[in-house]
């Protein structure tokens, strides 16, 4: 799994490739738009150049035409008076003022010549030449070329480039801010976690809800805390277990001092018993012998409460064990329903045989004491998470909310002729396998123990 570390290649990728491929279109658009810009205007002023030539050609041939003309007297003057000096045209004022000797106007070039205070102009049409029209054009060039130069082309590219690149970056930026959020949050709270945990708070949990390394972290770090928050409950109750051990050790030695000699003399007094009233004083020694060995049978209990047995593993194959229990107690309980869900493929347990057929046999009598005639034991086995389960559920009356706190609890029993020690001694067995036994909701309306142990 290389999700994190593939998607922080590509955020990386696209926070510095995505930016510099824009900003590079950009600067090319721009650049190519303000090269155009200034092509054109440099190609605007020198065709304006050369129609500024091309028409001063025109103006002066036509011109010295006119002087031919004039000079060889072709044509027929048109003879200005000082007296209509309202009615002359701009070009005759402007001649009279000093100007030049040839103007023009729209399609007419005039040539002046003064004859005493009259003005002679001689005139011929540009219609075909089109010098106004080409003036015309002239001066749209020219104020395409004086707008051109009066914009600042660089200053204007480099702001624009600026403001542009700005603009990537910031979102650019921001992009990555929020990545690194979407990466670091479940990090922190991953680390929250783990400070939790270290300060005692087993319950603690960090909400999953991602699906790639982090994701992974996050859930083993939930296993984690269920592990430790069970593997601390087992601890306690192994140290509770161990204190009552003790007790159990200390009181079997010496109720076992005590019922010894007392059992010896009252068998001694029931045989020497034998004059009037022998049979009532044997009766009663009897009686109390009765009762010492019932001592006797509860101090070995404890006894056996209180040894370490010895544990020899081998491979264990959970389904054949399970049934051959099964097979052992229905004769015993010949009223009771035994049936069985055995998972196929189940992979066998490293445990040893005594300790794992001594919890099973605690459960399933228990079970079958629990239940009325009639009444349905089963036993169920499933592979989960690299363990073995071993579940017995039975159709009884199931477990009150007050035997729930105290039911692993050695000297309390809950039925009648019970010593107390059963689950006791089946979870102390469990967890010398390496396994533990935890109360279930039960199929069957009743009770229910699973049996979690190590698969080999």
């Amino acid at each position: 799994m290389n999700r994190l570390r593939n998607r922080l290649i590509v955020i990386f990728a696209l926070a510095t490739l995505a930016p510099l491929a824009v900003t590079a279109w950009i600067f090319a658009s721009v650049a190519s738009n303000a090269v155009t810009r200034w092509t054109s205007t440099a190609e605007v002023d020198q065709l304006s150049r050369s129609l500024e030539q091309t028409g001063r050609e025109l103006y002066q041939r036509a011109c010295q035409s006119l002087k031919n003309d004039a000079a060889l007297g072709r044509g027929t003057p048109e003879r200005l008076l000082a007296s209509d000096r309202s009615r002359w045209t701009v070009g005759a004022q402007e001649f009279l003022a000093g100007g030049e000797d040839c103007a023009y106007s729209g399609d007419r070039m005039d040539y002046f010549v003064r004859h005493g205070d009259q003005i002679w102009a001689y005139s011929t049409s540009l219609h075909g030449v089109g010098l106004a029209k080409l003036s015309a054009q002239y001066s749209h060039a020219r104020a395409l070329v004086a707008d051109g130069t009066a914009r600042d082309l660089r200053r204007g590219f480099t702001y624009t480039f600026l403001g542009l690149t700005g603009a990537i970056w910031i979102l650019a930026f921001l992009a990555l801010i929020y990545f690194a959020h979407r990466i670091s949050r479940p990090i922190q709270n991953l680390t929250t976690g783990l400070s939790q945990v270290a300060a005692g708070h087993m319950n603690y949990r960090v909400e999953p809800a991602r699906n790639d390394e982090i994701g992974a972290a996050i859930q083993a770090f939930n296993n984690m805390a269920d592990e430790l928050k069970h593997s601390q409950e087992r601890l306690v109750y192994v140290t509770r277990l161990e204190s009552w051990q003790a007790l159990a050790r200390k009181m079997a030695h010496e109720i076992k001092n005590s019922l010894t000699p007392i059992r010896l003399t009252m068998e001694e007094i029931a045989v020497r018993q034998s004059g009037a009233g022998g049979e009532f004083y044997q009766q009663a020694a009897q009686i109390v012998v009765d009762e010492v060995l019932s001592l006797e049978r509860r101090v070995r209990a404890f006894s056996e409460f209180s040894s370490e047995p010895p544990i020899s593993p081998r491979t264990l194959d959970v389904n054949a064990l399970l049934e051959e229990r099964i097979a052992l107690l229905r004769a015993a309980h010949p009223d009771v329903v035994y049936s069985t869900r055995l998972a196929r493929e189940l992979p066998p347990i490293y445990a040893d045989e005594d300790l794992i057929k001594g919890v099973l046999t605690n459960l399933l009598e228990n079970a079958a004491q629990a239940v009325q005639p009639g009444g349905v034991v089963l036993g169920v086995t499933a592979a989960e998470s690299g363990k073995v389960s071993i579940e017995v559920h039975d159709s009884g009356p199931g477990v009150s909310s007050q035997a729930r706190s105290t039911l692993f609890e050695p000297s309390i029993s809950f039925k009648r002729g019970g010593m107390g020690l059963g689950l006791s001694i089946a979870r102390k067995s469990a967890l010398l396998a390496g396994g533990d036994i935890l109360l279930v909701q039960g199929e069957l309306g009743g009770a229910a123990f699973r049996v979690l142990l190590p698969a080999a």
